[in-house]
């Protein structure tokens, strides 16, 4: 049994939510999101106690799977337009930095050649410093996504350990040959 798809979703005042056959609708103050429901997956609404509900037909794998995952998928929503998730990234290296360019992030990041990103319209991306991006937005999925790009372009090298990394992320380093010797 899913205990994480058993769990009732508490959705506070000022967010709404409401179906329109397998489509989740959840607004909010910080924006709206939607969500197909998965077939055979039923979701209800109690205006009452305020809790959105999600059943499974049976205990079949893929059920089972699918209940926690609507479950978490509408309780990311009903939290993500309430208060904004947020992802930090940092840049580490000599001439490593980033700016915004319009709508594009640029980076800076070693290579001969700038890399242009294109921002998603579902977040928003600050710079505070050249060596410091903030990504926020009401989608987690969006938020984790673009963040994971812009850390793919450098990732962390473990000698030096150079590149674009999360805020608080630990590179495990190594020692190189002079070291080994």
């Amino acid at each position: 049994m899913s205990r994480i798809g058993k769990k009732p979703v508490s959705v506070p005042d000022g967010v709404a939510v409401t179906f329109e056959g397998d489509v989740v609708k959840v607004k909010g103050p910080k924006g709206e999101l939607t969500f197909n429901r998965p077939a055979g997956i039923t979701v209800d609404y109690d205006k009452d106690s305020k809790e959105v509900r999600v059943n499974r037909p049976n205990d079949a794998r893929q059920s089972r799977a699918l209940h926690g995952m609507t479950r978490a998928m509408i309780n990311n929503m009903v939290n993500g337009v309430q208060k904004p998730f947020e992802k930090k990234l940092e840049i580490q290296g000599v001439g490593y930095n980033a700016a915004l360019a319009g709508t594009n992030l640029k980076l800076q990041v070693g290579f001969a050649n700038t890399i242009f990103l294109p921002i998603p319209k579902t977040v928003t991306c600050t710079v505070t410093d050249p060596t410091h991006i903030t990504i926020s937005g009401a989608d987690r999925h969006a938020v984790g996504q673009f963040a994971a790009d812009i850390r793919r372009v450098r990732p962390p090298e473990p000698y030096k350990g150079k590149g674009i990394r999360y805020e608080g992320e630990v590179v495990r380093r190594k020692a190189g040959k002079a070291a080994a010797k």
